[in-house]
């Protein structure tokens, strides 16, 4: 499942939860990380990412 976000270029972002590493609170948003070095910073606070990060891997009914 995918999780979409707002990136900090206003554009749409997918992401993978299953792959996601570390996310830190940065100045213009959330950076969300990955393997091998990669990132994305997205414009929602981290507790929303987090939310939304947790609710797609959540087993559904």
């Amino acid at each position: 499942m995918l999780v979409m976000f707002v990136g900090t270029d206003r554009t749409q972002t997918a992401v993978n939860p299953a792959q996601v590493t570390f996310v830190t609170q940065v100045s213009d948003g959330t950076r969300i990380r990955f393997g091998e070095g990669r990132s994305v910073t997205v414009t929602e606070p981290i507790a929303a990412v987090l939310d939304s990060l947790n609710q797609a891997l959540r087993p559904h009914d």
